[in-house]
């Protein structure tokens, strides 16, 4: 077995004029949300082989306020991640299947899609990730994904 760790980015601050949203940065509610999120993967013991994000500011930012408490992980942006549907999120954790766990940290709607349709394989059958919201789905070893492959292990929100 293998595990998928779903973590959708904190809170960011909302757009201000002349800022493009890929440059939001987390707000204060956010950091801490980040960094509840690390104190929780680090307490459950789940920590990562290697962390694949999208390099939007406020993910960048989520990715290192979790590093902060559970150390330093291998760690690669990817571009793909930012407004990323189902399959694209599903090509990129496929990219790094040979690793025991990864962390894949991005946004909605895509990440809940793809946790709904990992587990019960309706990409329509999701109930929300809220903003720092974690979902740890398990994997068989080798295989690619394909709906209705994955166990929900654990889900968790700031």
């Amino acid at each position: 077995m293998r595990e998928l760790i779903l973590l959708r980015h904190a809170h960011a601050e909302p757009p201000a004029p002349g800022t493009e949203d890929f440059d939001r940065p987390l707000s204060r509610e956010g950091q801490a949300e980040a960094e509840a999120a690390g104190v929780w993967l680090k307490k459950n013991g789940y920590l990562p082989d290697r962390v694949v994000f999208s390099p939007a500011r406020r993910t960048r930012e989520t990715v290192e306020q979790v590093l902060s408490v559970i150390g330093v992980v291998e760690q690669r942006a990817e571009a793909r991640v930012y407004e990323a549907t189902p399959g694209t999120l599903m090509q990129i954790v496929d990219d790094h299947r040979e690793l025991g766990r990864i962390l894949l940290v991005g946004h909605n709607p895509g990440l809940e899609q793809m946790a709904a349709l990992l587990n019960s394989g309706q990409s329509g059958d999701f109930r929300g990730m809220p903003a720092g919201g974690i979902a740890v789905l398990r994997l068989p070893a080798d295989a690619l994904l394909e709906p209705g492959i994955a166990e929900l292990a654990a889900f968790w929100w700031p």
